[in-house]
């Protein structure tokens, strides 16, 4: 890990192997999940929001009918931190909900 808290490297695989299907690619975490309509697809959308702002960190968030990318990294870092995948954990959380 770097002083600015990006994780990098073997530390950032090994991390990364705790979250299910996340990539940490390019200085971003990132995810796609499936849902069977738009609606729903939609209101996942709203809960990460809503975890987003409880966290005062906010994903780039891609929706299209029956999918949602979501992508996370730290600005102001330049990269994955600790606080990226916090926010993965909650999204992930998010969409264990909707089932």
């Amino acid at each position: 890990m770097s002083k600015s808290g990006v994780i990098t490297g073997e530390a950032l695989r090994e991390r990364a192997a705790s979250l299910p299907d996340w990539k940490g690619e390019d200085g971003k975490l990132s995810k796609t999940f499936r849902f069977p309509d738009f609606k729903t697809a939609l209101d996942f959308v709203n809960r990460v929001g809503a975890a987003a702002e409880e966290m005062n960190h906010h994903p780039d968030l891609h929706l299209s009918w029956g999918r949602v990318e979501a992508v996370t990294w730290s600005h102001d870092a330049g990269g994955i931190t600790e606080r990226d995948f916090a926010l993965a954990g909650r999204i992930d959380q998010a969409f264990s909900a909707h089932k």
